[in-house]
């Protein structure tokens, strides 16, 4: 049993970790932390012992375990359509268990390498009529469930046990943050019928296609805002720490040296980041229709979204359909107040049974609330 007053999360990204711990009974009580960049995210180890060590100054508790919040470049989306014909007999929740826990399995079985960490419901079809939650009490002649499901390779899941077994500490659940995030921002956006959430993140760019409180696809493209700052240091002929301070501080101009055009730099940053930003369309494109295409919204998010603050990025011919979230460290505080919340009620909610007697499957919670 846990006895431990503080809920703790940590948001792992490629160049800078943040982490929270909140007062599970006092919601005033929190900590916030935030690490320093790096480059190398395979060696965060010093920089995760900083966080544990103010943590459990400021929280008077030791810290065993953690939740973990993490996005990656090799994360990968798969979506999974299953049937079933039921002759007209009332549709009950283990039924929709089972199905579930055999696209799971036929999961596991193809991407042998992923673990399975977020089981989205896109829609279920009952007697050919579309329903975005499951409904009770309901006779049924045939089924279909499409489901996303978000899986993280086993090597990275692995590797992070490893660093914070270092530490004495322990994983509890794994979370894919640009979907967490995206779940909990969707709602400041209520007016927005199609809203895409693209968040540009170290070597990553990750998008989330919402219709209207439905989740319709989430996809990782392999390009983010190292790209950049590869291409700055490549171009310029600078180390990579010179390119991410010119990239980070071009508005203001201040690592900009004379030596340097400041529209040659432009350039360099205009042509990346209109490449990303041309490849979320794309992708947005081929997984949805025309109408939602032509009457959606992107936003913008993560921190290699902060290069759009420049007012010469506001020249692509789409940009008026695009918006700049600005996050901060407190977002993570509110991503996993909606957790904890249940805001997605998409999403399935897996717990693995304690007692091997009781049974192989898992237990499956609230997706039909």
């Amino acid at each position: 049993m846990n006895n431990k007053n503080f809920e703790v999360y940590f948001d792992f990204g490629a160049s800078q970790i943040r982490a929270v711990a909140f007062d599970k009974n006092d919601s005033e009580k929190k900590f916030f932390y935030e690490s320093n960049q790096f480059f190398d995210y395979k060696k965060p180890e010093s920089e995760i012992e900083k966080i544990i060590s103010n943590m459990e100054r400021d929280t008077n508790e030791y810290l065993d375990s953690i939740n973990l919040m993490i996005d990656d470049v090799e994360m990968l989306s798969v979506n999974l359509s299953i049937k079933k014909n039921f002759d007209l007999s009332k549709l009950k929740k283990k039924d929709i268990q089972f199905l579930i826990q055999d696209a799971k399995q036929q999961i596991l079985r193809n991407y042998l390498d992923y673990s399975v960490i977020h089981i989205i419901i896109k829609n279920y079809k009952i007697n050919n009529i579309d329903y975005t939650f499951f409904p009770s009490d309901i006779v049924c002649n045939s089924l279909s469930i499409d489901i996303i499901f978000i899986c993280l390779p086993k090597k990275i899941l692995e590797h992070l046990k490893t660093i914070f077994y270092k530490f004495d500490i322990s994983i509890n659940q794994t979370f894919c943050s640009s979907y967490i995030k995206s779940v909990g921002y969707k709602k400041k956006f209520l007016s927005v019928k199609n809203i895409s959430f693209v968040d540009i993140g170290f070597n990553k760019t990750s998008i989330i296609f919402f219709n209207e409180d439905k989740i319709c696809f989430f996809e990782v493209i392999p390009i983010g805002g190292n790209h950049i700052t590869k291409d700055l240091s490549k171009l310029l002929n600078i180390s990579l720490t010179e390119a991410e301070n010119i990239k980070l501080y071009f508005n203001k101009n201040f690592f900009i040296k004379e030596k340097f055009s400041h529209e040659h730099i432009q350039k360099i940053i205009f042509s990346r980041t209109e490449e990303i930003i041309k490849l979320c369309i794309k992708s947005i494109n081929l997984n949805t229709n025309l109408e939602q295409t032509e009457r959606s919204k992107m936003i913008l998010m993560g921190q290699g979204s902060k290069i759009t603050e420049n007012q010469f990025v506001k020249k692509i011919p789409f940009f008026d359909k695009i918006d700049l979230l600005k996050e901060t460290i407190e977002d993570i505080y509110e991503s996993t107040l909606n957790l904890k919340q249940d805001l997605n009620k998409q999403e399935v909610v897996m717990v693995p049974k304690k007692l091997i007697k009781e049974g192989f499957f898992e237990k499956l919670f609230h997706f039909f609330k």
